[in-house]
């Protein structure tokens, strides 16, 4: 019997799970991994998420070509998280807000899969730094990530 995608989604939807789909947003049409930065994601509006990219090279090149902080580039090895086979960058100047609604309906179309393992609580405070430090990302996504994953002692004002 399949689990409806409705059930699967908002039993999946914790800090951390990482979600693996094609992003309208952006200019590559290949599915990406993503992953939730919410503290309560059951009980906020809509959920935070920051995309990986395995093009470590360029973004490190965009990050210091646009003067932004190296701490809004998180790397995450393949050992660190198993489902990454190569080297992977994730930048924190860039958020993407999804509702839980919008992911199901990704899922009901199998646009979107629920990976098996969620990313650990060391790399997503180092997530959570990243797009609180970031200049490029509102004041209201800062407030609701401050207070986590050690991001509280950082301005959360917006710029």
């Amino acid at each position: 019997m399949d689990i409806p995608a409705h059930v699967r989604i908002l039993a999946t939807i914790k800090t951390g799970v990482v979600y693996y789909f094609e992003e309208e947003q952006l200019q590559s049409k290949e599915p990406h991994y993503f992953v939730v930065l919410n503290k309560e994601p059951h009980t906020e509006e809509f959920l935070i998420l920051v995309c990986a990219s395995s093009q470590v090279e360029k973004r490190q090149q965009t990050i210091q070509k646009l003067g932004f902080l190296r701490e809004t580039l998180v790397f995450v090895s393949s050992s660190e998280y198993s489902l990454f086979t190569k080297d992977t960058v994730i930048d924190c100047n860039r958020v993407f807000e999804k509702t839980a609604r919008s992911l199901i309906e990704k899922l009901e179309q199998n646009r979107l899969k629920v990976c098996p393992e969620v990313m650990s609580e060391l790399i997503v405070q180092k997530l959570i730094r990243g797009v609180v430090a970031s200049t490029q990302v509102s004041g209201k996504i800062k407030k609701m990530l401050a207070g986590f994953g050690s991001a509280d002692s950082i301005d959360v004002s917006v710029r």
